[in-house]
């Protein structure tokens, strides 16, 4: 684990605790449909998460063992993603994640969150290293794989369904229609589906709303870009319920001003 991480600018916003999360643990994990833990050292863990002590999160779920993985690989990548300002620590962090998502998945296959958690990291690992690079190394194969099953043994995984829709949208985005249903199956209408059930399972998503907008870009060009303007600004006025939203909206903000 990367040492210093940089840290959440709003800790202490969000007055979460093991007894109000267990109140709150429905919406909070309404994207992602974790159950809720039985081990009071990865309630521990999730409390440091949604408060937004992310490297102390990572490090609780790691010493809880496996059933910590899926919050310490929660931590790590909202950390990589939004807050780590090196690229290759990002990449490194992302790295681990996919293999501890792995390990969980091989060690417990009715796990859908240790295949989502293994996508999402490979996926953004992938675009840091450039999407087209990534499908030649074969690790496009690998997300839609995981994502499919994350879907399969959770059919209301609405972050699946988001991460699914992206992976359709870039890969057409970046080798095109044809090579991209030819070669790995990634269909517009498939995007469009996946996305569509998402917001139906989650409409007051911030990051489904932004992935949406961004995949309507890639599939069908400037034209949708008022669309998608609006669905950035629909994220930025959904009142974020813990630090990982609150990461979102101020993307959200950041992407409109510029």
């Amino acid at each position: 684990m990367a040492a210093l991480w940089t840290p959440f600018s709003y800790v202490g916003e969000y007055a979460i605790t093991a007894t109000n999360l267990r109140r709150r643990w429905a919406k909070l994990h309404a994207g992602d449909r974790e159950p809720w833990p039985t081990d009071a050292k990865v309630v521990a863990a999730w409390v440091l998460f949604h408060r937004g002590e992310f490297e102390k999160a990572a490090q609780a779920g790691l010493q809880a063992g496996s059933a910590g993985f899926t919050v310490a690989n929660k931590a790590t990548c909202m950390y990589a993603n939004y807050l780590e300002p090196s690229e290759k620590s990002r990449r490194e962090l992302f790295l681990q994640v996919a293999q501890r998502g792995a390990e969980q998945a091989a060690a417990d296959p009715t796990h859908a969150n240790a295949f989502y958690w293994q996508a999402y990291a490979l996926a953004r690992y992938s675009q840091g290293i450039s999407v087209a690079k990534a499908l030649a190394q074969g690790l496009g194969g690998k997300v839609k794989t995981a994502l499919e099953t994350a879907i399969a043994l959770q059919p209301e995984h609405a972050d699946a369904h988001v991460a699914l829709g992206a992976f359709h949208a870039e890969v057409i985005d970046k080798v095109g229609t044809l090579i991209g249903n030819m070669t790995y199956g990634a269909k517009k209408s498939t995007s469009l589906a996946l996305f569509a059930r998402a917001l139906a399972l989650t409409p007051q998503s911030q990051l489904a709303l932004m992935e949406y907008a961004n995949a309507l870009v890639m599939l069908e060009g400037d034209t949708r870009m008022d669309e998608a303007t609006a669905l950035y600004e629909r994220a930025t006025q959904i009142p974020p319920q813990d630090a990982a939203e609150r990461l979102d909206v101020d993307m959200a903000i950041a992407e409109l001003a510029d």
